[in-house]
């Protein structure tokens, strides 16, 4: 009898410690553009969102390439204090019509590298905004991105979108285009799911929160635990 209670209370306690690691773990962040979506023919600030996701090594470059299939005629981006941004420009294989005159080369990669002192440091994240316009008539911009750490380490976010709707391993930042309608607004879709709230500028909160959930039920776990092999001292 006793042996079973405590091969209970140990069941318990082990349901618990797992659960409270499922929950209180946050999920890998990666690179995102902000907001998701945007308007075709229109121009629309966007911010490249770089969490650090190392525990003992910095980010000190980011690179984020602009898709040269869907090339926009101006870029402008927005200073960052302590990093430095560079753009690069590529020839067009066939020009594209920006406002009534021929585009044929535009920027398709930006390079921000971070002041000594500056760099994303474990547990933070940067943005780094860029005005881009006007957007091509395409349903998506896919740009992808690497991240380069001080250790050495380089994450490529590059990896497209699928076509089943499950994430991939290392996604990259994806801005959706939708068609303008004729006052200038976004057309709605005819079967458009209901918009996800913007993701908050303190990204951490949602997870604090299924942490704290998940620590509390651990506990509670632990201590049904504990009394069981408590009551199961008694009756020895």
């Amino acid at each position: 009898m006793k042996q079973a209670v405590l091969r209970r209370a140990a069941a318990v306690s082990a349901v618990a410690a797992a659960f409270v690691l499922a929950v209180a773990s946050p999920a890998a962040a990666h690179v995102t553009v902000n907001p998701s979506s945007a308007t075709q023919g229109g121009y629309s600030k966007v911010s490249f969102r770089v969490p650090n996701e190392s525990d003992t090594a910095s980010t000190t470059k980011v690179e984020v390439n602009l898709p040269i299939e869907s090339p926009v005629g101006s870029v402008s981006i927005k200073p960052v204090p302590g990093w430095t941004a560079v753009t690069e420009k590529s020839k067009l294989d066939k020009p594209v019509e920006v406002h009534g005159a021929p585009l044929t080369e535009a920027v398709t990669k930006i390079t921000w590298t971070a002041d000594k002192g500056s760099e994303i440091k474990p547990g933070t994240f940067q943005e780094f905004d860029v005005s881009l316009g006007p957007l091509p008539e395409v349903d998506q911009m896919v740009f992808k991105a690497l991240q380069t750490y001080s250790d050495g380490n380089v994450v490529r976010w590059i990896d497209e979108p699928t076509t089943d709707g499950t994430e991939p391993e290392s996604p990259a930042p994806v801005l959706k285009l939708t068609a303008a309608t004729a006052d200038g607004a976004a057309a709605p879709s005819a079967a458009a799911p209901v918009a996800a709230p913007e993701e908050s500028d303190d990204s951490s909160g949602g997870s604090s929160v299924w942490g704290i959930a998940g620590l509390v039920a651990g506990l509670a776990g632990l201590v049904l635990g504990l009394l069981a092999y408590r009551k199961a001292s008694q009756k020895a």
